[in-house]
């Protein structure tokens, strides 16, 4: 998945091992949890020395939160910059559209995710959990104006509207396996993420009276 920039150590050739790393990490995670993964099965997975992991990550918990974090950059990043006087229907479909485009490329990642929230959500760091709030604040500020400003239907709450984008795109990293059966695919084709958010943004929008 990756595209972190977590540590000063890492510029250069250092930012690859970086990214071998966390992609390494994400697939010890997901094999075996949080508690069962190993700062030796990341280094395994990623083909490197365990001191090569050790010198960009103090331990385990730094890996897993940078792991943690980076996905949340990647859903939030096409909402990061919307502002009141922006066109509310652009702003969504793109918001969806990019979503979804995270399920279809990052799966892994926004499994584990999802898996630490369900879990309670105990590994999360205090400013981690204080950005998601004050950005969640942020964006459902500049929802409800376009609401009082007749532009979005006056009846729709602006975090459960977050919350419904959330869910529905998120849907088809968290259920991949129930939606290729029911789809009777072993793999989800590209055109079958553009369809789910064509779909999602029609419905949505014409929901907010977009």
């Amino acid at each position: 998945m990756v595209r972190s920039e977590c540590t000063t150590k890492a510029t250069g050739k250092g930012q690859e091992r970086v990214r071998m790393i966390l992609e390494a990490a994400e697939i010890e995670f997901a094999l075996n949890g949080f508690r069962g993964a190993t700062v030796q099965g990341i280094a395994d997975q990623a083909k490197l020395p365990k001191p090569n992991v050790l010198y960009y990550f103090a331990n385990k918990e730094a890996i897993y939160n940078e792991v943690l974090s980076d996905i949340i950059e990647l859903w939030n990043q096409e909402l990061d910059d919307i502002h009141p006087d922006d066109d509310p229907a652009e702003s969504l479909e793109r918001y969806i559209r990019s979503k979804v485009e995270v399920s279809r490329k990052y799966p892994v990642a926004c499994r584990l995710f999802s898996s630490e929230i369900i879990h309670g959500g105990s590994m999360l760091s205090a400013s981690m959990k204080r950005a998601t709030m004050d950005w969640v604040k942020e964006k459902t500020t500049v929802f409800q104006y376009w609401i009082n400003s007749k532009q979005i239907s006056g009846d729709i709450d602006p975090t459960h509207l977050l919350f419904l984008i959330w869910g529905s795109t998120q849907h088809y990293a968290d259920y991949e396996f129930q939606v290729c059966s029911i789809m009777k695919r072993k793999r989800l084709r590209k055109k079958d993420y553009d369809l789910a958010a064509d779909t999602l943004c029609k419905v949505i929008l014409r929901g907010c009276g977009l």
